[in-house]
């Protein structure tokens, strides 16, 4: 769906203008990602379950592990090396205590456990964007199994939608436990309580939730998929940072809610002419740049940290190069490692496929162990970078 594909490059385009210092509530389009995730899966679960009445779980896991995986191992393994030739000391020790946990999805909660401040040490790691990555796998590990319990039978997509539903409201109620606290680095990262996004996303994709908004007077759509797309621009634009008065309270609950019903409008659009905001928001431009949006959200962070190592928003010339990196390196990205893979090029399929898994791997480890370590002290910490989604 085009309109699907816009709303992915906008949410990346605001991630990248709040860590360039452009935008104080740009970290809410993560929340966006996270709805899209939900409603995209559950959907392509709920087709799967419909059709064959049961879900080849090896097989869904094997597709995501192809989409997104090959792309995580080069920004994992790229990295510290890159953090090593520019001398940043500050940033190459801390990388090679994370990359075994970006390696096995787990990175957000070990940030929680350290306990050294999500918001204002993120300065200083090249892969503390990739704590959404982590939430992400450890939904698709556990949601499909859900569907694939829930959704049997005759009304399946009814219990999945309670399911989800039920599911966001406890993972909503966490976060207002969870969010009072001075340091809201638990309540940010915590799988349990970024969930209610995902699962507000998946109710969406059910059929009891799609059938009443086909219901709705097509005029009507449009209109509230005007009104629900600027609040959200205006959501970005207004929040003033982490510290937003409300934002652990019910604001990025809202704003999730927000962001699943303008997903299932615009999918209810999709089947007709296009009307006018989904012809603007899958336009070519945020089409493209939805098509892109894994590659530059992984490589937009590292290459921030070593372009723009001073004060956000200080530079426009460096923070405009930077997002030209980022994109160069998303462009690569899609063409020499996504697509082969995900399109089973013959060197990804088969013995060869395993073969270069393990070549990775190795390669991976290798570097890892032999990169020297700085010694305790060595460089300076830069904490002036504050916030990253």
């Amino acid at each position: 769906m085009a309109a699907l594909d816009g709303l992915r490059g906008l949410a990346v385009v605001a991630v990248l203008l709040f860590h360039a210092g452009y935008l104080r509530g740009g970290f809410l389009g993560v929340d966006l990602f996270f709805v899209l995730s939900g409603f995209l899966i559950t959907g392509l679960l709920l087709d799967e379950l419909g059709r064959r009445g049961r879900l080849d779980l090896a097989a869904f896991w094997g597709r995501r592990a192809r989409r997104l995986l090959p792309a995580l191992a080069v920004v994992t393994v790229s990295a510290p090396p890159l953090a090593w030739a520019c001398a940043r000391p500050d940033l190459l020790a801390p990388a090679l205590r994370d990359a075994p946990w970006v390696a096995v999805q787990g990175v957000n909660w070990h940030y929680i456990a350290e306990r050294i401040g999500y918001w204002n040490a993120s300065g200083t790691r090249l892969f503390a964007h990739l704590w959404s990555i982590g939430v992400e796998w450890q939904f698709y590990l556990v949601w499909p199994l859900v569907v694939a319990l829930a959704g049997r039978g005759p009304g399946g997509p009814r219990r999945v939608a309670l399911v989800a539903v039920a599911g966001a409201i406890v993972s909503f109620a966490v976060m207002l436990r969870l969010g009072v606290a001075v340091d809201t680095t638990r309540a940010y990262e915590g799988t349990d309580t970024r969930a209610f996004a995902l699962l507000l996303g998946a109710a969406a994709a059910t059929a009891p939730v799609r059938n009443a908004v086909a219901a709705v007077p097509r005029v009507a759509v449009e209109v509230l998929c005007g009104v629900l797309l600027c609040g959200l621009v205006a959501s970005w634009a207004l929040t003033d940072g982490e510290r937003a008065p409300g934002l652990f309270q019910g604001g990025m609950f809202a704003h999730s809610l927000a962001s699943a019903a303008l997903i299932v409008l615009l999918a209810a659009l999709a089947g007709g002419p296009g009307g006018l905001v989904g012809r603007v928001v899958g336009s070519a431009v945020p089409r493209r740049l939805g098509e892109l949006s894994y590659g530059l959200y992984l490589w937009h962070w590292p290459i921030f940290l070593l372009v723009l190592p001073r004060e956000p928003g200080g530079d426009a010339g460096r923070a405009v190069a930077a997002i030209g990196l980022s994109l160069l390196a998303a462009v690569v990205s899609k063409a020499a490692v996504e697509d082969p893979v995900r399109r089973r090029a013959p060197w990804a399929t088969g013995r060869r496929g395993w073969a270069a898994l393990t070549v990775a791997a190795l390669l991976a480890a290798g570097l890892w162990a032999a990169i020297p370590w700085p010694q305790p002290g060595a460089g300076t910490v830069d904490v002036s970078r504050l916030g990253t989604p």
